[in-house]
């Protein structure tokens, strides 16, 4: 098991895990294989089932920190969280969610994970979240929305700290299924340039996912 450039991130082989929290040691998340090294338990994080772990496959890196703050908007389950939250062991993961039966289950996904902080809402209106989340070092949004570029703008701009980053999956489908997934990236990444918002990376997510692009915002 060796580390990679990313904290917390570990890869053995062609796959990459993160180390479970010692609260969940011996438990699984969606059925993933748990390697033992050291004494250290690791949890296989599968790119087929998390775009985060497909975009980090394909070469991303983000600037996770063991006590970083989270934004994650579109938690769904809590698949993706699980694994952010074994990562920013000493920090907090604001799981955001609109639906009541996907909260249900993040609710029992991260039930024993006491840095993750469910929170039951729409990503639309970050003020109505503002009285549980406070300054955050990154935002990761995963949601299938047309204007998913504008929910990700208004919570960067409200919610993530000067010299922060940003992660926005891009669903081209959601955003225009008459467009070809190359000029909705284009017009994403517009939009974004034009708030001010600096891109660093843009990484597509073949093959693990078809007409997914993900975005790496830095905001200074």
């Amino acid at each position: 098991m060796k580390a990679t450039s990313i904290t917390g991130v570990y890869k053995e082989k062609n796959r990459i895990y993160t180390e479970n929290l010692p609260c969940c040691k011996g438990s699984t998340v969606y059925n993933e294989r748990i390697v033992y090294y050291r004494d250290r338990e690791f949890r296989s994080w599968n790119p087929y089932r998390s775009k985060l772990a497909a975009a980090i496959s394909n070469g991303l890196k983000i600037s996770f920190k063991t006590d970083s703050k989270i934004l994650y908007l579109g938690a769904a389950t809590g698949t993706t969280v699980s694994h952010v939250s074994d990562i920013v062991r000493d920090g907090w993961v604001y799981a955001v969610e609109n639906s009541p039966v996907a909260m249900k289950k993040l609710l029992y996904t991260c039930g024993k994970r006491h840095n993750v902080i469910p929170v039951l809402a729409d990503a639309n209106h970050p003020e109505r979240y503002g009285s549980i989340v406070s300054g955050v070092d990154f935002v990761y949004q995963d949601v299938s929305q047309r204007n998913q570029a504008e929910i990700f703008k208004t919570n960067v701009f409200r919610y993530l700290k000067k010299n922060g980053e940003g992660v926005l999956m891009v669903k081209a489908r959601s955003i225009d299924v008459s467009l070809k997934p190359k000029k909705a990236y284009e017009l994403v990444c517009l939009e974004l340039e034009d708030a001010g918002l600096k891109i660093e990376r843009r990484i597509d997510l073949h093959p693990y996912d078809k007409d997914h692009m993900v975005i790496l915002v830095s905001y200074f």
